[in-house]
C-alpha cells in the first residue's frame, strides 16, 4: 500500500461524496434474470452495519481439531488441503491418507464414522443458551449475525423436512434435533440485530463423498445432479420461508441444476431488504466476499471480509493465544476495512455445547469496549475520498465520514503528543481556515483539542492521557460542511 501525506486543507479539497451506499427500498417484483436482480438496491441497514459475527458450528465442533499450519492461508499450496487449518473441513481431511487429521481421528476415535458425532452434538447442543450467545455478540458491537445452517458435511442445524436420498447416513444423523437456526434467530432479533444464514450450496459431501485431495478436485467434487439441485433448491426455500434471513450467504457455488437466479428472485420478493453474497455462481450480488484478504483502496462495490478470530472458522482446540488475532490488530483490521467501504464478518467457532472459547471471548470483549467509545466513527459512516495516510510523525491513519464530520483514526499508540497533517497549502491558507472550522475532539475525551497551523502543516495536540487503547479517533466537527 502507498500512503499519502497531506494536510487538512488538502483533505477539504478532496472531500466529496463517497461510494453510493444505498437508496430507499422500492417495491418491485423480481424476476429470475440478471437484469432484474441487478435492480435490487443495497439496503442502508447493511451498508451502515459494518460488523457482523459469523458462526461455524456443526458436527466438526465435536472433534474440534485441525493442524496448526498455513498461517497465511496459502490456498494454492500443494499441501494446503492435506494440512488444512480449517477445522470445519474435518470430514474431508480425515479421509486423506497420511493427513494429520486422519491420524488424530484414529488416535481419538478409532474407526468411528464422522456422522456418529451427531448424537454427541445433539446431546451437547441442548446445553446451549441462545440468549446468552446473542448478548455476547451485541456486547461485541455486532449489528448482524450469520449462522452456518448447513456446512459442506450436509448436516443441517434445523430439522429440515427435505429428504436426503443418501441411504448410507441414518435419518437421525442428517440434522440437529434442536432447531438451532430458529432459537438463535429469535435471540438475535431480541437483541435488535439482524439474522443471516449461511448455506453450503457448492459442496455437500452427503451427495458427493470426495474427498478433495488436490486443487483440481475442488471442481470435480461439486455435486451437479438434478437430485442435488432439487434438494438444495428445496432446502434454501425452507430457510427463506421459515426464518426470513436478512442475509442469504451461500458458499462455494450453486449447482447448475439448482436454479440460482430463481432462488435469488424468490428471496428478494420474500425479503426485499435482504442481501445476497457473490458465491451463487452468477453475475449478481449485493456485496463481494473476500476471505482472509484485505483491499488496498476504496471499493465502489460493497464488500465484506470474512475471517476467523484464529486460522480456522470452526472450533479448533489446538488454537490458542498465538494463533488468535491480537486485539490491536483486530481493531485496526475493522477500521481499515470500513475506511474502504467494507464490512467485517468476524467468525467465532463454538464448542459442541455452544461455548465460545475463552481466547475468542477476550477478543470480542476488547472489540466491544473499543466500539462503545469509538463506534461513532464506524457505524453508518461512508468512505472519504482517501482511505489512508501517514501523519508527519509516522502514524498510520484511516478516514471515515458521517454527514459533515470527518474522522481521522490513528492506528496504534500515537508516536508523539501531536498528529500533524501536512500538504502543499501555505500556512496562510491554513490560517484562514482555522476560524471557520468547528471544534476537534478525541472520542472518549469531552474536552476540545488545541490545533494550529505552522507553515504548511496542520497540527492537533493530543491530551496528556489518552482514553482507551489500540486506536484513537479524532473527530473534526463540521469539516465537511466547510469543505463544500
Amino acid at each position: 500500500m502507498t500512503a499519502r501525506v497531506f494536510g487538512l486543507c488538502a483533505l477539504a479539497a478532496f472531500l466529496v461524496a463517497g461510494p453510493t451506499i444505498g437508496r430507499a427500498q422500492a417495491a418491485e417484483q423480481y424476476q429470475p434474470t440478471i437484469e432484474s436482480l441487478n435492480r435490487h438496491p443495497l439496503p442502508q441497514w447493511y451498508a451502515g452495519a459494518k460488523l457482523g459475527i459469523f458462526i461455524h458450528w456443526g458436527l466438526y465442533s465435536v472433534p474440534g481439531w485441525a493442524p496448526i499450519s498455513h498461517p497465511e492461508h496459502d490456498f494454492a499450496s500443494t499441501d494446503y488441503i492435506k494440512y488444512n487449518p480449517y477445522a470445519e473441513w474435518y470430514l474431508n481431511v480425515m479421509r486423506i491418507p497420511g493427513s494429520p487429521t486422519q491420524q488424530y481421528h484414529r488416535e481419538h476415535y478409532g474407526n468411528m464414522s464422522y456422522y456418529d458425532f451427531a448424537p454427541v452434538f445433539n446431546r451437547e447442543s441442548k446445553k446451549w443458551n441462545p440468549d446468552a450467545m446473542a448478548a455476547v455478540f451485541k456486547m461485541a458491537g455486532a449489528r448482524y449475525v450469520v449462522l452456518t445452517s448447513k456446512h459442506h458435511e450436509g448436516f443441517t442445524l434445523w430439522p429440515s423436512t427435505t429428504p436426503n436420498p443418501n441411504p448410507s447416513i441414518p435419518q437421525n444423523e442428517r440434522h440437529a434435533e434442536r432447531d438451532i437456526v430458529g432459537d438463535l434467530t429469535k435471540a438475535v432479533d431480541k437483541q435488535g440485530m439482524k439474522m443471516g444464514l449461511y448455506y453450503s450450496g457448492g459442496y455437500d459431501w452427503t451427495f458427493n463423498a470426495g474427498p478433495i485431495e488436490a486443487p483440481g478436485d475442488y471442481q470435480t467434487v461439486k455435486p451437479e445432479s438434478k437430485a442435488y439441485g432439487d434438494y438444495a433448491f428445496a432446502q434454501i426455500h425452507e430457510l427463506i420461508e421459515k426464518y426470513h434471513p436478512a442475509i442469504l450467504w451461500n458458499d462455494i457455488d450453486w449447482p447448475k441444476t439448482g436454479r440460482a437466479m430463481q432462488v435469488e428472485a424468490d428471496y428478494y420478493n420474500a425479503i426485499p431488504d435482504g442481501v445476497i453474497d457473490d458465491r451463487f455462481g452468477i453475475k449478481h450480488s449485493d456485496f463481494t466476499s473476500p476471505e482472509y484478504e484485505k483491499k488496498d483502496t476504496i471499493s465502489e462495490k460493497k464488500w465484506e471480509e470474512c475471517r476467523g478470530l484464529g486460522r480456522s472458522f470452526g472450533y479448533n482446540r489446538a488454537e490458542g493465544e498465538k494463533e488468535t488475532i491480537a486485539p490491536g490488530e483486530l481493531i485496526a483490521l475493522l477500521v481499515d476495512i470500513v475506511s474502504k467501504n467494507g464490512n467485517l464478518l468476524l467468525d467465532v467457532g463454538p464448542e459442541a455445547d455452544g461455548t465460545i472459547p475463552p481466547v475468542q471471548m477476550e477478543r470480542l470483549k476488547a472489540l466491544g469496549a473499543w466500539l462503545k467509545q469509538n463506534g461513532e466513527a464506524i457505524y453508518d459512516t461512508t468512505p472519504w475520498t482517501h482511505a489512508e495516510a501517514k501523519s508527519a510523525e509516522g502514524d498510520d491513519l484511516r478516514f471515515t465520514r458521517k454527514g459533515d464530520d470527518l474522522y481521522v483514526i490513528v492506528l496504534g499508540k500515537p508516536k508523539s503528543n501531536r498528529i500533524t497533517l501536512t500538504g502543499d497549502l501555505s500556512s496562510g491558507a491554513l490560517a484562514k481556515m482555522q476560524p471557520k472550522m468547528d471544534k476537534i475532539y478525541l472520542l472518549g475525551d469531552p474536552n476540545p483539542l488545541v490545533y494550529s497551523a505552522v507553515e504548511s502543516a496542520f497540527t492537533i495536540t493530543l491530551p496528556d492521557k489518552l482514553p482507551g487503547e489500540y486506536a484513537y479517533v479524532l473527530k473534526i466537527s463540521g469539516y465537511a460542511s466547510y469543505a463544500r
